[in-house]
């Protein structure tokens, strides 16, 4: 944790001594060093910030909380089930939970994985409500060999079994774009139009889009003009410094303060999630780029 700031006093080293000659300076105790809690970093809070638990995962889960909340963070995101309440027990909710939703290589674009992807998320909507996750996520798999226009009637297929009981919950499926260059080769759902398309097809409000903002720095760029044309197919977004998936620092190529500004010019109400790798002092790193997105 970022050790509290401490202010030290000065002594106060005599009183009255010039207003009267002749009387000896009076000689005051020093006020004792007092701890300070550090200031919060998120001080404007008009957008809502998360971080991703995994790139944390050397930190304790109950000392990453108390970090998180001290930050002034109210989430975490990507946490298994048995840690949603762990992070409610700290005043913090789940951002997006894993709820079964299958993986990255094997998503919705696979009827073979349909009942399972769909079973899952549907059994884990009410424990979701009952801790306040509002979002759960799911993918849209590997290709291999799928054209897209049958990955996305696929895709289109299973949202549809899971997207009644998403609006009945009133809990969001997420579906994350993610590059196929780098991290993710043969990744079907690498384009935010593919990913929009889907959405689109599904028309309900609680199946939206994951914008991973790394990620499509990576295949499409544009980024800000992207959030401002599909802003309403997006439900969730992670950071993520470009290249390297490290700090959101001066090292990177993406504007991070314009990036935020232009999603809070949207009216986004969800979550901005930090997904990146921290190179340097994890907690101080997690902690300036709070301060950086905090527009």
């Amino acid at each position: 944790m970022t050790d509290p700031n401490r202010i030290r006093r000065r002594d106060i080293l005599h009183a009255g001594g010039l207003a009267l000659a002749g009387r000896a300076a009076l000689a005051v105790p020093a006020v004792p060093s007092v701890a300070q809690p550090a200031a919060k970093a998120v001080v404007r809070g008009r957008i809502r910030q998360s971080v991703s638990r995994w790139c944390y995962n050397k930190i304790p889960m109950p000392e990453f909380c108390r970090a998180v909340a001290a930050m002034g963070l109210t989430a975490i995101d990507l946490l298994e089930e048995p840690e949603w309440k762990i992070a409610q027990d700290f005043g913090l909710i789940c951002s997006m939970g894993y709820g079964g939703g299958g993986s990255i290589r094997d998503g919705l674009n696979n009827p073979a994985n349909h009942d399972s992807i769909v079973r899952n998320l549907i059994a884990a909507m009410p424990r979701a409500k009952a801790l306040g996750v509002p979002n759960l996520i799911t993918f849209f798999g590997n290709r291999q060999g799928r054209g897209d226009r049958e990955a996305i009637d696929n895709c289109v297929a299973a949202l549809n079994r899971i997207k009644a009981a998403a609006e009945d919950h009133g809990i969001t499926i997420c579906i994350e774009l993610l590059n196929s260059k780098v991290d993710h080769k043969d990744y079907q759902g690498d384009r935010t139009p593919f990913g929009v398309e889907v959405v689109s097809a599904v028309n309900s409000p609680r199946i939206k889009l994951l914008y991973d903002i790394y990620h499509m720095q990576i295949m499409e760029g544009d980024v800000i003009r992207t959030i401002t044309t599909h802003h309403a197919h997006i439900a969730h977004y992670h950071t993520g410094g470009v290249p390297g998936r490290n700090e959101l620092d001066d090292t990177q190529e993406l504007q991070w303060a314009s990036i935020c500004r232009a999603i809070v010019d949207t009216g986004f109400t969800g979550f901005l999630a930090h997904e990146f790798v921290p190179k340097r002092e994890p907690l101080t790193s997690l902690r300036e780029a709070v301060a950086l997105c905090d527009v």
